[in-house]
């Protein structure tokens, strides 16, 4: 793919991208996915491309907001428990009640929370306040709407006094219809789904998750559960890449391990362009005798129309220096290839990969938080001249600190599985003294 002004390499000496100019190339590539119209459970995660108004007033009617009786205020007034206000009981209010009782004066009506508000009144006394119809002194609780009142008085008395709208939920306090409920590019939560389906919505356009592929490259890689052999590792990148595109929102499907060969790596390539919006690649894109990534997408499908083909380049970045980026197949299919390396992969995947993800999603905010914090260990850190340094991390947002979780290493897996934060080393430092305030990005 041809690269953007702002996307030109470090130096022309050694050739090596800058992180952001890499990124920028990425991002210049990659549209957001056309909208389509989903079911609310799988518009979750989703980003909303449509204003939505409210059609149905929350609530929709005045509702009780108590188990109690539905009462007129002037019947109520002045009671105590000397001298409480005795009302005819004429019927039970439930929650999806048809067809309403009307409380006339000296009346009252049973009602459960959430049921309508009957006609005639205009309070709510919650039961606790009354003898709930047993005439013997306050309740503590209410029997279950539509038990039968015989064997009671069919009266309640009331012992205080309730003022208007006491105890009512009224129509439209929540969202009046008309009112704007969601604006387009909301990212749907549950909250927001659970008010899309409160204001009657079943259907929303959104743009919808991208389909990732992700594959691994490498005749030594095993699959987890089975026997290693002589010079055998386990494959552990396609799982790791594969959960970390269904947390940035994808649906992803992990491809086991590919042999060193570009035949076979070309046509399962090919063969998951079907179901692809993106291709994730591992290993194979360093300068080895057996990096067959490089090989094998030279002539994926159409690469090589115009538009087509995966640059593979180096960046000033440590981990991750070897990267690459491109467009393969009919549909012009993002492509990054990533290093095989565990953390260098991963890296890779948080800085490129992952806005990638969001870009497609049609998120506004692509790149993971970042925080400043001050360094906190033992001894000076170290860092190659040139490069940014990604080291893994512990970060404690309460003292604004960052420590160190293993070395440097691009194979230390288990450190990475300890850290939630990656400290940044700027390309200019070389070493870096404890104390020392520097940028962090946020994984955890």
């Amino acid at each position: 793919m041809s690269s953007t002004a702002e996307s030109a390499p470090a130096s022309d000496q050694d050739q090596l991208w800058t992180v952001e100019g890499h990124l920028a190339d990425i991002l210049a590539a990659v549209r957001p996915l056309a909208p389509i119209a989903l079911q609310l459970p799988d518009a979750q995660g989703c980003v909303l491309v449509e204003d939505v108004t409210v059609a149905v007033s929350l609530p929709p009617f005045d509702n009780s907001s108590m188990d109690g009786y539905a009462v007129r205020t002037a019947d109520v007034a002045g009671a105590t428990e000397e001298f409480p206000a005795v009302l005819t009981v004429i019927g039970d209010v439930a929650a999806g009640s048809g067809a309403l009782p009307e409380v006339g004066p000296g009346e009252a009506a049973r009602i459960m929370t959430g049921a309508p508000l009957p006609p005639g009144a205009e309070a709510v006394v919650p039961v606790e306040w009354t003898d709930g119809g047993t005439g013997e002194g306050p309740a503590t609780t209410m029997r279950p709407a539509g038990e039968s009142l015989a064997g009671s008085s069919g009266e309640v008395r009331v012992y205080r006094s309730a003022q208007a709208r006491a105890h009512v939920r009224a129509r439209g306090s929540d969202v009046q219809a008309g009112d704007l409920a969601l604006e387009a590019g909301t990212v749907l939560g549950p909250p927001q789904i659970g008010l899309l389906a409160a204001i009657g919505r079943g259907t929303v356009r959104v743009r919808p998750r991208p389909r990732v592929v992700v594959l691994s490259t490498g005749s030594e890689l095993v699959q987890p559960g089975e026997e290693l052999g002589e010079g055998q590792i386990y494959d552990s990148n396609s799982f790791a890449l594969t959960a970390a595109a269904r947390d940035a929102g994808a649906i992803a499907y992990r491809v086991g391990a590919v042999t060193d060969d570009a035949e076979t790596l070309r046509a399962t390539i090919e063969d998951q362009l079907i179901r692809a919006d993106l291709v994730v690649t591992t290993g194979g894109v360093s300068v080895g005798a057996y990096d067959v990534v490089k090989e094998a997408l030279s002539s994926v499908g159409d690469a090589d129309e115009e538009g087509g083909g995966v640059d593979f380049r180096k960046l000033a970045m440590q981990p991750g220096k070897p990267q690459g980026f491109g467009s393969i197949g009919p549909e012009h299919t993002p492509l990054l290839a990533l290093p095989g390396n565990p953390v260098s992969s991963y890296v890779s995947f948080e800085l490129f990969v992952r806005p990638a993800i969001r870009a497609l999603m049609g998120m506004e905010k692509v790149n993971r938080p970042t925080a400043r914090a001050r360094l906190v260990c033992d001894k000076a850190l170290s860092s190659p001249a040139g490069r940014r340094q990604f080291m893994r991390g512990r970060y404690d947002a309460a003292a604004g600190t960052i420590s160190p979780v293993g070395g440097a290493g691009s194979h230390l897996v288990a450190a990475l599985a300890h850290a939630d934060s990656l400290i940044v080393i700027p390309e200019e430092d070389t070493t870096i003294e404890p104390g020392t305030e520097l940028d962090v990005v946020l994984i955890g």
